[in-house]
């Protein structure tokens, strides 16, 4: 157990940048911390951190044992839990990147509940919005609705993505109404900066991608809702984000005979994690919670 509780040490070190940090994450003391990662450069006989009183930071040879460390640390965290259950109790430490927007208004409760019914699971949810290679970056489960595909990972579907674009009836009012999607060219428009200001739509004779020049960007898609309500221009948006305002009349839909194509919310797993216990458990109710929320 000197190796887990050591490469543990290391991970938490690595994280946090500090072997300070590190013990208030782990619950030791700072020089247990220290202790734990000397052992283990000892054992491996190379340095794992260039040292300095200013700053801690990895070595090559951290950098290039640092994620394979995460994948046996846990993949050793799940045996032991297999081996220890008691009744249907998960022990583990799940590393997630979750996408902001989403996070803040669907996945935080799902996260809340799947940690009530686990009070022995440990969870660090990290909020990124952009694609995440989970095994490159170290973490079990990235989520999001990005394209992209990674070697040694498995994408598992969650659920459909719908996004509209919207507009208040103060701002059709004043600017009018959009009839095709390049006359969105001469309209003021709030982007969701992830996916970039190339607006793409489904029309009768196919695809049309229109680049507009927006007048807020954000990676955070209750800011533009808020700003589309507030009449400031036409959002593309998602639809959980709005919803409540469009049955309130706050927000219209545009371009109704031009859908947005749809997305999928996936979730990315290192091959080597795709079987662990609590993996899996999540993912269960992750499908079931965005299936009935989005």
């Amino acid at each position: 157990m000197d190796i887990l509780v050591n490469l543990q040490a290391f991970l938490a070190t690595a994280d946090a940048a500090g072997f300070s940090a590190a013990a208030r994450k782990l619950d030791v003391s700072t020089s247990v911390v220290a202790k734990r990662v000397t052992q283990l450069e000892a054992r491996i006989g190379t340095p794992l951190f260039h040292r300095s009183t200013r700053q801690l930071r990895l070595t090559e040879a951290g950098q290039r044992y640092v994620h394979r460390a995460r994948g046996v640390v846990a993949d050793a965290t799940d045996l032991l839990s297999r081996m220890g259950e008691k009744g249907h109790d998960l022990v583990d430490h799940l590393r997630i990147k979750a996408p902001t927007s989403l996070t803040v208004a669907r996945l935080a409760d799902a996260f809340s509940a799947f940690q009530t019914q686990n009070p022995r699971l440990k969870l660090e949810i990290v909020l990124i919005d952009r694609p995440v290679d989970p095994v490159a970056e170290g973490f079990d489960i990235a989520i999001g609705a990005f394209p992209h595909s990674f070697g040694g990972v498995i994408d598992e579907p969650l659920c459909p993505l719908k996004r509209l674009l919207c507009a208040s009836p103060a701002y059709l009012k004043k600017h009018g109404t959009p009839k095709h999607p390049r006359d969105l060219v001469e309209h003021r428009c709030l982007s969701f900066m992830p996916t970039g200001p190339e607006w793409i739509f489904d029309g009768p004779r196919g695809r049309i991608s229109i680049q507009v020049s927006p007048l807020l960007s954000s990676n955070e898609g209750h800011v533009l809702a808020r700003s589309a309500i507030a009449g400031n221009g036409i959002a593309l948006i998602s639809h959980y984000l709005v919803a409540g305002a469009l049955r309130d009349g706050e927000l219209r839909p545009v371009l109704r005979d031009f859908p947005i194509p749809e997305l999928w919310v996936k979730a990315a797993i290192p091959e080597r994690r795709r079987n662990a216990a609590a993996v899996q458990a999540l993912l269960t109710l992750l499908k079931t919670s965005l299936a009935q929320s989005l």
